[in-house]
Protein backbone atom coordinates (compact mmCIF):
# COMPACT_ATOMS: atom_id res chain seq x y z
CA UNK A 1 0.00 0.00 0.00
CA UNK A 2 1.51 3.37 -0.99
CA UNK A 3 2.37 5.81 1.78
CA UNK A 4 -0.28 8.40 2.51
CA UNK A 5 0.39 12.07 1.97
CA UNK A 6 0.53 12.56 5.74
CA UNK A 7 3.30 9.97 6.00
CA UNK A 8 5.23 11.48 3.10
CA UNK A 9 4.89 14.96 4.57
CA UNK A 10 6.17 13.96 7.99
CA UNK A 11 9.05 12.06 6.41
CA UNK A 12 10.01 15.11 4.33
CA UNK A 13 9.88 17.51 7.28
CA UNK A 14 11.79 15.20 9.57
CA UNK A 15 14.42 14.74 6.84
CA UNK A 16 14.68 18.50 6.55
CA UNK A 17 15.32 18.71 10.29
CA UNK A 18 17.93 15.95 10.21
CA UNK A 19 19.75 17.75 7.40
CA UNK A 20 20.13 20.70 9.72
CA UNK A 21 18.31 24.01 9.72
CA UNK A 22 20.61 26.60 8.11
CA UNK A 23 22.11 29.21 10.40
CA UNK A 24 20.39 32.06 8.55
CA UNK A 25 16.98 30.39 9.01
CA UNK A 26 17.69 29.79 12.69
CA UNK A 27 18.58 33.46 13.09
CA UNK A 28 15.44 34.57 11.26
CA UNK A 29 13.38 32.21 13.43
CA UNK A 30 14.75 33.75 16.61
CA UNK A 31 13.99 37.24 15.29
CA UNK A 32 10.39 36.25 14.59
CA UNK A 33 10.12 34.62 18.03
CA UNK A 34 11.37 37.88 19.55
CA UNK A 35 8.89 39.88 17.48
CA UNK A 36 5.92 37.79 18.55
CA UNK A 37 7.03 37.80 22.17
CA UNK A 38 7.14 41.60 22.16
CA UNK A 39 3.74 41.90 20.48
CA UNK A 40 2.22 39.43 22.94
CA UNK A 41 3.73 41.35 25.85
CA UNK A 42 2.25 44.62 24.60
CA UNK A 43 -1.17 43.01 24.14
CA UNK A 44 -1.14 41.21 27.48
CA UNK A 45 -0.44 44.39 29.40
CA UNK A 46 -2.64 46.84 27.48
CA UNK A 47 -5.50 45.11 25.64
CA UNK A 48 -8.84 44.78 27.45
CA UNK A 49 -9.68 41.76 25.29
CA UNK A 50 -6.35 40.11 26.11
CA UNK A 51 -6.88 40.63 29.84
CA UNK A 52 -10.20 38.79 29.64
CA UNK A 53 -8.79 35.63 28.08
CA UNK A 54 -7.14 33.79 31.01
CA UNK A 55 -10.26 34.22 33.10
CA UNK A 56 -12.31 32.64 30.33
CA UNK A 57 -10.44 29.36 30.88
CA UNK A 58 -9.49 29.50 34.54
CA UNK A 59 -10.99 26.69 36.63
CA UNK A 60 -8.38 26.61 39.36
CA UNK A 61 -4.66 26.01 39.22
CA UNK A 62 -2.67 26.39 36.04
CA UNK A 63 -4.22 26.43 32.62
CA UNK A 64 -4.06 23.21 30.61
CA UNK A 65 -1.41 23.25 27.83
CA UNK A 66 -3.94 23.72 25.03
CA UNK A 67 -5.47 26.67 26.87
CA UNK A 68 -2.01 28.15 27.36
CA UNK A 69 -1.48 27.90 23.61
CA UNK A 70 -4.83 29.59 22.95
CA UNK A 71 -4.10 32.52 25.24
CA UNK A 72 -0.53 33.05 24.03
CA UNK A 73 -1.62 32.84 20.39
CA UNK A 74 -4.40 35.36 21.01
CA UNK A 75 -1.92 37.70 22.69
CA UNK A 76 0.33 37.40 19.64
CA UNK A 77 -2.38 38.40 17.16
CA UNK A 78 -4.78 40.72 18.99
CA UNK A 79 -2.87 43.86 17.98
CA UNK A 80 -2.74 42.81 14.29
CA UNK A 81 1.01 43.41 14.42
CA UNK A 82 2.34 39.87 13.87
CA UNK A 83 4.42 38.54 10.99
CA UNK A 84 2.89 37.51 7.67
CA UNK A 85 3.83 35.71 4.47
CA UNK A 86 2.36 37.93 1.75
CA UNK A 87 2.03 35.29 -0.96
CA UNK A 88 0.47 32.67 1.32
CA UNK A 89 -1.42 35.24 3.41
CA UNK A 90 -0.71 33.45 6.67
CA UNK A 91 0.54 34.66 10.05
CA UNK A 92 2.84 31.78 10.96
CA UNK A 93 4.58 32.59 14.23
CA UNK A 94 1.44 33.59 16.16
CA UNK A 95 0.20 30.03 15.56
CA UNK A 96 3.34 27.95 15.93
CA UNK A 97 5.30 29.64 18.72
CA UNK A 98 2.51 29.37 21.32
CA UNK A 99 2.06 25.68 20.47
CA UNK A 100 5.78 25.09 20.93
CA UNK A 101 5.94 26.96 24.23
CA UNK A 102 2.80 25.33 25.59
CA UNK A 103 4.30 21.92 24.83
CA UNK A 104 7.61 23.02 26.36
CA UNK A 105 5.87 23.67 29.66
CA UNK A 106 5.49 19.90 29.97
CA UNK A 107 9.28 19.83 30.48
CA UNK A 108 12.26 18.31 28.73
CA UNK A 109 12.42 20.65 25.75
CA UNK A 110 15.49 22.65 24.88
CA UNK A 111 15.58 26.08 23.32
CA UNK A 112 16.93 24.48 20.16
CA UNK A 113 13.83 22.26 20.05
CA UNK A 114 11.64 25.36 20.12
CA UNK A 115 13.63 26.99 17.30
CA UNK A 116 13.38 23.79 15.24
CA UNK A 117 9.66 23.57 15.90
CA UNK A 118 8.88 27.15 14.90
CA UNK A 119 11.09 27.03 11.79
CA UNK A 120 9.65 23.76 10.44
CA UNK A 121 6.02 24.44 11.33
CA UNK A 122 6.24 27.96 9.88
CA UNK A 123 7.57 26.36 6.72
CA UNK A 124 4.64 23.93 6.61
CA UNK A 125 2.11 26.71 7.12
CA UNK A 126 3.63 28.90 4.42
CA UNK A 127 3.82 26.02 1.93
CA UNK A 128 0.17 25.16 2.48
CA UNK A 129 -0.90 28.78 2.00
CA UNK A 130 1.23 29.22 -1.09
CA UNK A 131 -0.11 26.08 -2.72
CA UNK A 132 -3.61 27.58 -2.82
CA UNK A 133 -2.41 31.08 -3.80
CA UNK A 134 -5.26 32.99 -2.14
CA UNK A 135 -6.71 35.96 -4.02
CA UNK A 136 -10.00 37.83 -3.77
CA UNK A 137 -11.95 34.89 -5.05
CA UNK A 138 -11.31 31.18 -5.33
CA UNK A 139 -10.82 28.29 -2.92
CA UNK A 140 -8.56 30.12 -0.48
CA UNK A 141 -10.38 33.44 -0.34
CA UNK A 142 -13.01 32.69 2.28
CA UNK A 143 -10.80 31.04 4.88
CA UNK A 144 -8.52 32.44 7.52
CA UNK A 145 -5.69 30.28 6.19
CA UNK A 146 -3.58 30.94 9.30
CA UNK A 147 -6.29 29.13 11.22
CA UNK A 148 -7.34 26.47 8.72
CA UNK A 149 -3.78 25.34 7.93
CA UNK A 150 -2.58 26.35 11.35
CA UNK A 151 -4.06 23.27 13.04
CA UNK A 152 -1.53 21.13 11.17
CA UNK A 153 1.37 23.52 11.73
CA UNK A 154 0.62 23.87 15.45
CA UNK A 155 0.37 20.10 15.82
CA UNK A 156 3.75 19.69 14.14
CA UNK A 157 5.26 22.39 16.35
CA UNK A 158 4.06 20.70 19.53
CA UNK A 159 5.15 17.26 18.30
CA UNK A 160 8.70 18.45 17.65
CA UNK A 161 8.98 20.02 21.09
CA UNK A 162 7.57 16.85 22.68
CA UNK A 163 10.11 14.82 20.65
CA UNK A 164 7.45 12.58 19.19
CA UNK A 165 8.28 10.01 16.52
CA UNK A 166 7.02 10.07 12.95
CA UNK A 167 4.14 7.66 13.56
CA UNK A 168 2.73 9.66 16.45
CA UNK A 169 3.23 12.91 14.55
CA UNK A 170 1.22 11.50 11.64
CA UNK A 171 -1.55 10.69 14.11
CA UNK A 172 -1.39 14.25 15.40
CA UNK A 173 -1.93 15.55 11.85
CA UNK A 174 -4.98 13.31 11.60
CA UNK A 175 -6.32 14.61 14.90
CA UNK A 176 -5.61 18.17 13.80
CA UNK A 177 -7.68 17.54 10.67
CA UNK A 178 -10.61 16.46 12.82
CA UNK A 179 -10.72 19.97 14.32
CA UNK A 180 -9.83 22.10 11.30
CA UNK A 181 -11.92 25.25 10.86
CA UNK A 182 -11.42 28.88 9.95
CA UNK A 183 -14.30 30.45 8.02
CA UNK A 184 -13.57 34.15 7.38
CA UNK A 185 -16.90 35.74 8.26
CA UNK A 186 -15.36 37.13 11.45
CA UNK A 187 -13.21 39.23 9.13
CA UNK A 188 -15.75 40.05 6.43
CA UNK A 189 -18.44 40.90 8.97
CA UNK A 190 -18.28 44.03 11.13
CA UNK A 191 -19.12 44.93 14.70
CA UNK A 192 -17.27 42.16 16.53
CA UNK A 193 -13.77 41.72 17.91
CA UNK A 194 -13.29 37.94 17.66
CA UNK A 195 -11.29 38.36 14.44
CA UNK A 196 -8.45 39.38 16.74
CA UNK A 197 -8.09 35.87 18.16
CA UNK A 198 -8.77 33.50 15.27
CA UNK A 199 -5.23 31.99 15.11
CA UNK A 200 -5.61 30.93 18.73
CA UNK A 201 -8.10 28.20 17.85
CA UNK A 202 -5.50 26.56 15.60
CA UNK A 203 -2.75 26.76 18.19
CA UNK A 204 -5.02 25.25 20.84
CA UNK A 205 -6.22 22.51 18.48
CA UNK A 206 -2.71 21.59 17.42
CA UNK A 207 -1.55 21.15 21.00
CA UNK A 208 -4.58 19.02 21.79
CA UNK A 209 -3.86 16.90 18.73
CA UNK A 210 -0.24 16.35 19.75
CA UNK A 211 -1.09 15.44 23.33
CA UNK A 212 -3.81 13.02 22.22
CA UNK A 213 -1.41 11.34 19.82
CA UNK A 214 1.24 11.15 22.52
CA UNK A 215 -1.30 9.42 24.76
CA UNK A 216 -1.88 6.77 22.09
CA UNK A 217 -4.91 8.04 20.18
CA UNK A 218 -4.45 7.19 16.50
CA UNK A 219 -5.61 9.81 14.03
CA UNK A 220 -6.65 8.93 10.48
CA UNK A 221 -3.50 8.35 8.38
CA UNK A 222 -5.34 9.47 5.24
CA UNK A 223 -6.40 12.79 6.79
CA UNK A 224 -4.94 14.88 3.98
CA UNK A 225 -5.69 12.89 0.83
CA UNK A 226 -8.37 10.33 1.68
CA UNK A 227 -11.78 10.22 0.01
CA UNK A 228 -13.07 12.66 2.63
CA UNK A 229 -9.64 14.05 3.42
CA UNK A 230 -8.71 17.64 4.06
CA UNK A 231 -7.85 18.75 0.54
CA UNK A 232 -10.80 17.18 -1.32
CA UNK A 233 -13.26 18.19 1.39
CA UNK A 234 -12.16 21.78 1.95
CA UNK A 235 -10.82 22.70 -1.49
CA UNK A 236 -12.68 20.38 -3.83
CA UNK A 237 -9.76 18.28 -5.04
CA UNK A 238 -6.53 16.64 -4.02
CA UNK A 239 -3.18 18.22 -4.75
CA UNK A 240 -1.90 17.87 -8.28
CA UNK A 241 1.62 16.58 -8.92
CA UNK A 242 3.22 20.04 -8.87
CA UNK A 243 1.50 20.95 -5.60
CA UNK A 244 2.53 17.67 -4.00
CA UNK A 245 6.13 18.27 -5.04
CA UNK A 246 6.00 21.76 -3.53
CA UNK A 247 4.58 20.46 -0.26
CA UNK A 248 7.06 17.61 0.06
CA UNK A 249 10.29 19.43 -0.74
CA UNK A 250 13.06 18.79 1.76
CA UNK A 251 15.33 21.58 0.58
CA UNK A 252 13.15 24.70 0.62
CA UNK A 253 12.64 27.47 3.15
CA UNK A 254 9.64 29.25 1.72
CA UNK A 255 8.83 30.82 5.07
CA UNK A 256 12.01 32.92 4.81
CA UNK A 257 9.93 35.40 2.78
CA UNK A 258 7.73 36.08 5.83
CA UNK A 259 7.89 39.74 6.79
CA UNK A 260 7.72 41.47 10.15
CA UNK A 261 5.02 44.13 10.17
CA UNK A 262 5.92 47.79 10.69
CA UNK A 263 2.34 48.87 11.42
CA UNK A 264 -0.39 47.30 13.61
CA UNK A 265 -3.07 46.77 10.95
CA UNK A 266 -4.08 44.20 8.36
CA UNK A 267 -1.15 43.61 6.02
CA UNK A 268 -3.31 44.20 2.94
CA UNK A 269 -3.79 47.76 4.19
CA UNK A 270 -0.03 48.38 4.34
CA UNK A 271 0.56 49.39 0.69
CA UNK A 272 -2.24 51.93 1.17
CA UNK A 273 -0.75 53.23 4.42
CA UNK A 274 2.58 53.62 2.63
CA UNK A 275 0.98 55.46 -0.30
CA UNK A 276 -1.01 57.70 2.07
CA UNK A 277 2.15 58.62 4.01
CA UNK A 278 3.95 59.63 0.82
CA UNK A 279 0.95 61.66 -0.36
CA UNK A 280 0.64 63.38 2.99
CA UNK A 281 4.27 64.48 2.78
CA UNK A 282 3.85 65.76 -0.78
CA UNK A 283 0.41 67.37 -0.65
CA UNK A 284 -0.51 68.04 2.95
CA UNK A 285 -3.81 67.00 4.50
CA UNK A 286 -5.43 70.45 4.42
CA UNK A 287 -5.51 70.58 0.61
CA UNK A 288 -7.30 67.25 0.15
CA UNK A 289 -10.76 67.44 -1.47
CA UNK A 290 -11.15 63.95 -2.94
CA UNK A 291 -9.42 60.63 -2.30
CA UNK A 292 -9.69 57.94 -4.98
CA UNK A 293 -8.50 54.48 -3.92
CA UNK A 294 -7.98 51.66 -6.41
CA UNK A 295 -8.77 48.21 -5.01
CA UNK A 296 -8.67 44.71 -6.44
CA UNK A 297 -10.87 41.80 -5.36
CA UNK A 298 -8.85 41.10 -2.22
CA UNK A 299 -8.63 44.73 -1.11
CA UNK A 300 -12.31 45.30 -1.87
CA UNK A 301 -13.21 42.88 0.90
CA UNK A 302 -11.57 45.29 3.33
CA UNK A 303 -13.86 48.05 2.05
CA UNK A 304 -17.25 46.39 2.43
CA UNK A 305 -19.75 47.18 3.73
CA UNK A 306 -18.42 50.64 2.93
CA UNK A 307 -20.53 52.65 5.39
CA UNK A 308 -19.30 50.54 8.31
CA UNK A 309 -15.72 50.52 7.06
CA UNK A 310 -15.74 54.33 6.90
CA UNK A 311 -16.99 54.51 10.50
CA UNK A 312 -15.81 51.30 12.20
CA UNK A 313 -17.26 50.46 15.59
CA UNK A 314 -14.35 48.40 16.90
CA UNK A 315 -10.60 48.85 16.69
CA UNK A 316 -10.37 45.42 15.03
CA UNK A 317 -12.71 46.61 12.28
CA UNK A 318 -10.67 49.82 11.89
CA UNK A 319 -7.45 47.87 11.36
CA UNK A 320 -9.22 45.71 8.76
CA UNK A 321 -10.59 48.72 6.86
CA UNK A 322 -8.60 50.17 3.98
CA UNK A 323 -10.72 53.36 3.82
CA UNK A 324 -10.30 54.04 7.53
CA UNK A 325 -6.57 53.28 7.52
CA UNK A 326 -6.05 55.65 4.56
CA UNK A 327 -8.03 58.41 6.27
CA UNK A 328 -6.21 57.85 9.56
CA UNK A 329 -2.79 57.97 7.88
CA UNK A 330 -3.59 61.11 5.91
CA UNK A 331 -4.60 62.84 9.14
CA UNK A 332 -1.95 61.53 11.53
CA UNK A 333 0.91 60.21 9.40
CA UNK A 334 2.27 57.87 12.04
CA UNK A 335 0.54 54.49 12.48
CA UNK A 336 1.60 52.89 15.75
CA UNK A 337 0.29 51.32 18.93
CA UNK A 338 0.40 54.76 20.51
CA UNK A 339 -1.57 56.55 17.78
CA UNK A 340 -4.02 53.92 16.46
CA UNK A 341 -6.22 53.37 19.52
CA UNK A 342 -9.88 53.04 20.46
CA UNK A 343 -10.03 56.84 20.59
CA UNK A 344 -9.30 56.86 16.85
CA UNK A 345 -12.78 55.50 16.18
CA UNK A 346 -14.23 58.86 17.27
CA UNK A 347 -11.59 61.14 15.79
CA UNK A 348 -13.60 63.82 13.98
CA UNK A 349 -10.72 64.70 11.64
CA UNK A 350 -10.31 61.08 10.55
CA UNK A 351 -14.04 60.52 10.08
CA UNK A 352 -14.30 63.71 8.03
CA UNK A 353 -11.35 62.64 5.86
CA UNK A 354 -12.96 59.24 5.33
CA UNK A 355 -16.06 60.83 3.84
CA UNK A 356 -13.93 62.12 0.94
CA UNK A 357 -12.98 58.62 -0.17
CA UNK A 358 -14.13 57.03 -3.42
CA UNK A 359 -13.33 53.47 -4.50
CA UNK A 360 -12.40 52.25 -7.99
CA UNK A 361 -12.33 48.50 -8.59
CA UNK A 362 -9.54 47.14 -10.79
CA UNK A 363 -9.34 43.68 -12.29
CA UNK A 364 -5.80 42.78 -11.26
CA UNK A 365 -5.93 40.23 -8.46
CA UNK A 366 -2.95 38.01 -7.86
CA UNK A 367 -1.48 36.33 -4.79
CA UNK A 368 0.32 38.67 -2.44
CA UNK A 369 -0.35 42.33 -1.80
CA UNK A 370 -2.73 44.37 -3.95
CA UNK A 371 -1.32 46.89 -6.46
CA UNK A 372 -2.43 49.74 -4.22
CA UNK A 373 -2.90 53.18 -5.72
CA UNK A 374 -4.28 56.36 -4.17
CA UNK A 375 -4.94 59.64 -5.97
CA UNK A 376 -5.52 62.84 -4.04
CA UNK A 377 -7.29 65.83 -5.60
CA UNK A 378 -7.24 69.33 -4.21
CA UNK A 379 -6.51 72.92 -5.12
CA UNK A 380 -6.80 72.14 -8.80
CA UNK A 381 -4.01 69.55 -8.63
CA UNK A 382 -3.76 65.82 -8.24
CA UNK A 383 -1.10 63.41 -7.05
CA UNK A 384 -0.96 59.60 -7.26
CA UNK A 385 1.20 57.14 -5.33
CA UNK A 386 1.04 53.37 -5.72
CA UNK A 387 2.35 50.50 -3.59
CA UNK A 388 3.43 47.86 -2.86
CA UNK A 389 5.45 48.40 0.28
CA UNK A 390 8.17 46.05 1.48
CA UNK A 391 8.92 46.61 5.16
CA UNK A 392 12.48 46.71 6.48
CA UNK A 393 13.51 43.39 7.99
CA UNK A 394 16.94 44.16 9.40
CA UNK A 395 17.82 43.08 12.92
CA UNK A 396 17.99 46.74 13.93
CA UNK A 397 14.43 47.30 12.70
CA UNK A 398 13.21 44.26 14.62
CA UNK A 399 14.98 45.38 17.79
CA UNK A 400 13.46 48.86 17.50
CA UNK A 401 9.98 47.39 17.20
CA UNK A 402 10.73 44.95 20.04
CA UNK A 403 11.72 47.76 22.38
CA UNK A 404 8.75 49.91 21.36
CA UNK A 405 6.33 47.10 22.23
CA UNK A 406 7.90 46.68 25.68
CA UNK A 407 7.83 50.45 26.18
CA UNK A 408 4.16 50.53 25.16
CA UNK A 409 3.46 47.87 27.80
CA UNK A 410 5.31 49.88 30.43
CA UNK A 411 7.98 47.19 30.65
CA UNK A 412 10.86 48.89 28.89
CA UNK A 413 13.23 47.95 31.69
CA UNK A 414 12.68 44.26 30.86
CA UNK A 415 13.26 44.56 27.12
CA UNK A 416 17.00 43.91 27.12
CA UNK A 417 16.75 40.75 29.25
CA UNK A 418 13.90 39.49 27.08
CA UNK A 419 15.92 40.03 23.91
CA UNK A 420 18.89 38.17 25.39
CA UNK A 421 16.63 35.26 26.42
CA UNK A 422 15.41 34.83 22.85
CA UNK A 423 18.82 35.36 21.30
CA UNK A 424 20.26 32.59 23.49
CA UNK A 425 17.52 30.03 22.73
CA UNK A 426 19.75 27.78 20.66
CA UNK A 427 22.25 27.52 23.50
CA UNK A 428 19.98 26.90 26.47
CA UNK A 429 16.57 26.11 27.86
CA UNK A 430 13.22 27.84 27.61
CA UNK A 431 12.61 28.76 31.25
CA UNK A 432 13.24 32.48 30.83
CA UNK A 433 11.04 32.61 27.75
CA UNK A 434 8.21 30.75 29.48
CA UNK A 435 8.36 33.21 32.34
CA UNK A 436 8.13 36.10 29.92
CA UNK A 437 5.15 34.47 28.20
CA UNK A 438 3.20 33.86 31.43
CA UNK A 439 -0.55 33.60 30.93
CA UNK A 440 -2.07 32.78 34.30
CA UNK A 441 -4.00 35.68 35.82
CA UNK A 442 -2.52 36.97 39.03
CA UNK A 443 -5.54 38.80 40.30
CA UNK A 444 -9.13 39.50 39.36
CA UNK A 445 -9.33 42.19 36.70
Amino acid sequence: MPATLSTQLIDALFAQRRAGIPAAIRRKTRLHIADNLAIATAARETSALARQLPWSFQTGGQLAPAMVAFVMSAYGHILDFDDIHDFARVHPTAVTLPAALAAARAGGASGADVVDAVALSNELLCRLGSIWRPIGRGPGSDWFLSQLFGYFAAALSACIVLRMNAENTRSALGLAYMQAAGGKEAGFGVGGNARAIYPAFASMGGVNAALLALAGVVGPPTALDGAAGFFPLYFGRNLDSAQRAQLLRADAWMWSDTCIKPWPSCRISHPYVYAAQRLREDMGRDRIERIVISVNGSAAKLCAPLAQRLRPQTLQDAKYSIPFMVAFTLVHGEVSLNTLTDASLHDAHVLDMAQRIELVQVDTDEPGLPPAAITLYGGGASRTVAGPFNPPDSEDAVRTKFRSCFDFAGLGASAHAAWIAVDALDQGGVGDLLELMRVEPVGQS
